[in-house]
């Protein structure tokens, strides 16, 4: 499948705005009381849809489904080739035992607390929790390539169990069939520590060809790189990867609550953007406010690693090369990145969606504000760019309100959790998103 690039340099108008974290700018307009993404989800608590209603008895009688400790975490989006309804899809981690499945569909089955999910591929893949790691054990974010197919990031784990090796699984979404799968060997994740979050595709940019994959290990603070062609893994470990103490705090809507998580966000420079300059792997940790890059060339070279055998002092391997690009103030959840090189982020303080032009000094006052919603936008844990039944690039996000999750518990009575979309030209030129 030929893939072309429209590259265009986008200018962000900006005014300042003073918040408490210290000065950001504001998108095009200047406000936010006419600007809001365009609901396409909402709930107040999942509704999970069952194979048959004695099945979801024995899920609740054995405490492999306990309602109130499901939370969403990723929204994934696919639109058949013409069809503009797309395919929505969702994770939720078993951060416990009592989530019944851990990727779904989002149907058209309307329930009293909100749309009905279903799982996917199906049920089956989830209904061991654990048991058999030929499914699938705890999901936190997918990959849906511009080919048709998702790609899952399975922990393994369940509440720091590790029941299954960490694997990746690549489903074509036309046909239903895996079309790759590949387990983490031993060497590169660590035993009931290792929480993989994020996982990101180095697609070819003239066919369906995927060179590495790149995976963000948030609990053992590191980065595991995949060689599609060789199918040999490495870790990358330094101080990079790891939190920072001053940010293991998140407060979110006025509410706290700890987290001391790393390496959680990757996300790779578009093809064709520059021919001067070579593709480079952004990242960041999630307890932390700094923004790192590293060339593509340095963490896709297996025999800087020892492949395979890695070992917990090698976090000098080709440190120089690990670039500091600035600091944010704030914590940054889910990243997202356009195809005229626009960084898009989750910002947790103030609660807003953030950009950044990548031709740009990491600097504040080129850290945008696109919107900023207290209200709709309480901890943007999802963040996806797709092109829609048009071909033009559209902005989806997931909120789940997870200080309340991780805090006094969520009120079943409001909206706790969100998907939200706007297209990206409508995003970046302060026009409506509806």
């Amino acid at each position: 499948m030929q893939r072309t690039h429209c590259i265009r340099i986008i200018t962000l108008v900006s005014c300042c705005l003073a918040i408490a974290t210290g000065q950001y700018s504001t998108g095009p307009g200047g406000g936010y009381d006419s600007k809001a993404l365009e609901s396409v989800f909402q709930a107040r608590n999942l509704e999970f849809g069952f194979p048959t209603e004695h099945e979801r008895e024995r899920v609740l009688r054995e405490g492999l489904y306990i309602p109130d400790s499901v939370v969403p975490l990723d929204v994934d989006v696919y639109y058949t080739h013409g069809d503009k309804t797309p395919s929505i899809f969702v994770t939720i981690p078993r951060f416990s035992k009592g989530v019944p499945f851990s990727l779904a569909y989002v149907t058209n089955e309307v329930r009293p607390n909100g749309t009905e999910l279903r799982a996917y591929p199906n049920y089956e893949w989830h209904q061991s929790h654990g048991a058999d790691c030929n499914g699938l054990t705890s999901v936190f974010r997918t990959q849906i390539d511009e080919c048709g197919r998702m790609w899952i990031l399975d922990s393994g784990e369940i509440d720091f169990v590790q029941h299954c090796a960490p694997q990746v699984y690549a489903i074509d979404l036309a046909s239903g069939n895996v079309v790759h799968h590949y387990r983490l060997p031993r060497g590169v994740f660590k035993m009931n520590v290792s929480r993989f979050v994020t996982i990101t595709i180095e697609l070819d940019d003239h066919n369906c060809d995927v060179g590495h994959i790149y995976m963000a290990d948030s609990i053992g603070h590191g980065i595991v790189v995949y060689d599609m062609a060789t199918q040999n893994s490495w870790r990358i470990e330094n101080k990079f990867t790891f939190p920072l103490q001053e940010f293991g705090t998140f407060t979110v809507a006025g509410e706290s609550f700890e987290l001391w998580d790393g390496s959680v966000a990757l996300t790779l420079t578009p093809h064709g953007l520059s021919e001067q300059s070579e593709r480079m792997l952004y990242f960041h940790s999630l307890s932390s406010d700094i923004q790192m890059a590293v060339p593509l060339r340095v963490v896709n070279n297996a025999s800087l690693w020892n492949v395979n055998n890695w070992k917990p002092n090698d976090v000098t391997i080709a440190l120089d090369q690990f670039v500091v690009l600035g600091k944010r103030g704030s914590q940054c959840v889910g990243t997202a990145m356009s195809e005229t090189g626009m960084l898009l982020c989750g910002l947790v303080q103030p609660s807003s969606i953030m950009a950044w032009n990548i031709r740009q000094p990491y600097t504040r006052k080129n850290l945008v504000l696109l919107i900023q919603d207290e209200h709709r936008l309480q901890f943007v844990s999802g963040l996806k760019i797709v092109r829609n039944h048009e071909g033009k690039e559209e902005l989806w996000a997931m909120s789940n309100r997870l200080q309340k999750a991780f805090g006094p518990g969520l009120n079943y009575k409001e909206i706790n959790f969100r998907i939200q979309k706007c297209g990206i030209h409508e995003l970046f030129h302060g026009l409506p998103c509806h």
